[in-house]
């Protein structure tokens, strides 16, 4: 009763409240057996299916989300670019803004909408259940007028995911109890199949009807727990018009490279000869070139035109989508991204910095304290850092140990600048560097502060690979990217101050740098990470607490009447002691 008048309270607040229209979703949570690649297992789903359900709302609007979890653990979703404007309440990424939502429980988000504005996503945030867990958020313009596009005839979503063989959650468990290596994909899905060149398949494989001569808008997300990918259409120019929910001028292109988390908006016209044609995907691999064990899958689904011809043989595959290793096509690709930059589209990159940051983004060793570390023979263990600390989920939520101002579960001394300062890229760097250490430390904010962050990525262990950086509660610029360790007296001389794109996930190159900028308007503790999964777990993650301003206006609001309590001991991956003493895992009941 308590939950259910509060959720009344929310609704009748917020009917007022609101300029846009107001949504309602129920989201129901259970296993299902799902059928690929000969064999069958069973999964976490949304309203029994994967991908999940699509979310359709207008520019500005509101959606509640009644969460019912009919699973086995406890689980968060995450509304991944919606910025939520001072409600990190329903933000989702668990022991930062909430705890779990515990098996036979129910949650309801609040999900409000500003200037997005396009394709969108939403996940589950807790361990790698976002593998099964997650689906689109269409964002429709609040008056067709402000389209940089011509009205499309049609639009598809196509959802690029990973699968995996097994029980995900029960391999990632049982890798970092080891100190093992953490799972692989063993194939990539399109709208949740992987396609003709897969075992038991072919059958299966998704199709999209098309008219000759149409203009369709499609909607890419990339759900892939740990790949870049790109992306193409036999014989089919893209015209790539949107990405994280934000307009870019338009980029003429046959394949794109889409990292995980990121969302594009693509026109594409039909007007090829009646027939089949293969949409393809396929990994971009970032990592060391020499490994050969990643997975080479080409997921692969159907656009077949509508008509009376003779179907062939088999669809045509796109001979434009690059090869695993090639860096040239990602970099010709991202370094055409810009934003529209017109009237009615603004861009209002910050100018007059007040906060400046220098984060290195490292794969790590760590010291295994803990007898069942198996797996390791030098006593160490993965790991992955920001600034070499690597982030541990509290035993409560971050967000309100900040609102209720409950001391011991976080640090604000996350450092502005590495600890210290090495050849960052080179490939011979000394062994004992690459140590971290575990922490939550968060970066205070004040409210409005421009803030400019350098992320630098390291080839510590020979670990080099491209990170793609998202950050919760805002979209930011990015205003430079480069190759090699930043030089902060001429690099920034040729960062992009006039049209740089607007996003919530870009990719920090390869032993290289990406420079970012964003106003800290929106009070609240906003997650950051990177969206490889696997780093994000061994510990590339951390949080900004942005204070309140002035008014109330520019205030956090209150929290919800109801919030999942954080009586589920959270167990960190890795133990500090040898087991004897359990203190830094109890629960907190709140």
């Amino acid at each position: 009763m308590i939950k259910f008048l509060g959720f009344l309270f929310l609704v009748g607040r917020f009917v007022r409240a609101v300029e846009g229209d107001v949504h309602f979703y129920e989201f129901l949570l259970s296993e299902k057996n799902f059928t690929r690649l000969c064999s069958t297992k069973s999964m976490l789903v949304v309203n029994g299916s994967f991908p999940g359900p699509v979310i359709r709302v207008n520019k500005g609007d509101t959606v509640y989300v009644n969460v019912h979890n009919q699973g086995s653990y406890g689980l968060t979703i995450h509304w991944h670019g919606v910025k939520q404007p001072r409600n990190p309440w329903s933000d989702g990424p668990e022991y930062i803004t909430q705890c779990p939502i515990e098996a036979g429980s129910n949650f309801t988000y609040e999900v409000i909408f500003s200037d997005e504005e396009g394709t969108l996503w939403w996940h589950a945030h807790s361990d790698w259940t976002r593998a099964s867990v997650h689906g689109a958020i269409v964002v429709s313009p609040a008056t067709e007028i402000s389209r940089p596009f011509p009205e499309p005839d049609g639009e598809e979503i196509i959802v690029l995911g990973s699968w995996y063989s097994g029980d995900l959650n029960v391999l990632v468990d049982e890798d970092l109890r080891t100190g093992d290596d953490l799972p692989h994909s063993i194939a990539y899905t399109i709208n949740g199949e992987p396609g003709d060149f897969c075992a038991c398949s072919k059958e299966t494989s998704y199709r999209w009807m098309v008219s000759y001569g149409k203009a369709y808008l499609l909607r890419v997300v990339n759900a892939a727990v740990s790949a870049e990918l790109f992306f193409a259409i036999a014989r089919h120019n893209l015209t790539v018009v949107g990405m994280d929910g934000h307009y870019i001028k338009p980029i003429v292109t046959n394949y794109i490279i889409i990292s995980p988390g990121q969302t594009m908006d693509i026109l594409l016209a039909t007007n090829q000869s009646l027939g089949h044609y293969y949409m393809a995907a396929r990994q971009f691999w970032s990592q060391d070139p020499s490994v050969p064990n990643f997975d080479h899958v080409n997921a692969t689904a159907i656009l077949q035109y509508e008509g009376n011809y003779s179907f062939p043989s088999s669809p045509l595959f796109p001979s434009t989508l690059p090869f695993y290793k090639d860096l040239q096509a990602v970099l010709s690709f991202t370094n055409r991204i810009r934003s529209l930059e017109r009237e009615g589209h603004p861009v209002k990159v910050p100018l007059n910095i007040t906060t400046r940051m220098y984060i290195t983004l490292s794969l790590n060793d760590m010291p295994c304290r803990d007898t069942t570390c198996s797996a390791t023979e030098d006593g160490k263990v993965f790991a992955t850092s920001a600034n070499n600390i690597s982030w541990v989920n509290p035993s409560t939520d971050v967000l309100l140990a900040y609102y209720r101002n409950i001391s011991g579960v976080y640090t604000t001394d996350f450092p502005d600048n590495p600890l210290s300062y090495y050849n960052f890229t080179s490939d011979n760097i000394p062994a004992n560097i690459a140590l971290t250490k575990q922490g939550t430390k968060v970066k205070v904010l004040n409210y409005n502060e421009a803030v400019e962050i350098v992320f630098q990525g390291t080839n510590l262990v020979g670990g080099a690979s491209n990170h793609p950086m998202h950050l919760h509660g805002y979209s930011f610029f990015v205003v430079g990217t480069g190759s090699g360790n930043f030089d902060n007296k001429t690099d920034p001389k040729g960062f992009n101050l006039v049209d740089p794109p607007e996003v919530n996930t870009f990719g920090v190159p390869r032993n290289g740098w990406l420079a970012i900028r964003f106003l800290a308007n929106n009070p609240g503790v906003w997650f950051w990470h990177c969206h490889m999964e696997r780093h994000l777990t061994w510990g590339m993650d951390a949080a900004f607490v942005v204070k309140n301003g002035d008014t109330s206006k520019t205030s956090i609001r209150q929290p919800p009447a109801y919030l999942p309590p954080c009586r589920v001991p959270f167990r960190s991956w890795l133990q500090n002691s040898d087991g004897s003493d359990e203190k830094e895992n109890e629960s907190i009941l709140i």
